[in-house]
């Protein structure tokens, strides 16, 4: 299944089973362990966990075999590694906290800047 097949597939079933708020981040060149992250909101434990489900289950079914799934225990946060494409479904609250949209959206930058470019960011001062 190509990767974009792939990406349409989890969206629908997000979207089948209610998820909120899908956003597909494409880390091509910013993570070595994925090409893309797809992120959605569940509103409670059981929704969480039954969308994790929801995902793993219709990939399977189109031939792609999940290489992980984890979070399942709490439902707080559910994990589904489909090799290029990786997909967090998490309760609101986890998702603010850990803010990957930040982290590897279209601005974050895939390397740790230098003293000089941090200090220009956060108003501090720079070397020189």
């Amino acid at each position: 299944m190509q990767t974009e097949q792939l990406i349409k597939l989890v969206q629908t079933t997000l979207d089948d089973i209610k998820a909120r708020d899908v956003v597909v981040l494409d880390v091509r060149g910013k993570s070595s362990v994925t090409d893309y992250m797809i992120i959605a909101s569940g509103s409670s434990n059981r929704h969480v966990k039954s969308a994790a489900d929801s995902v793993a289950r219709d990939a399977k079914a189109a031939g792609v075999m999940p290489l992980g799934i984890e979070g399942m225990e709490t439902g707080e946060w559910a994990l589904i590694d489909l090799t290029d494409v990786v997909v967090h479904v998490m309760q609101t609250h986890v998702r603010d906290l850990y803010d990957l949209e930040g982290l590897w959206g279209p601005d974050a930058v895939p390397e740790v800047p230098s003293g000089e470019e941090v200090g220009k960011k956060t108003g501090e001062p720079t070397r020189g």
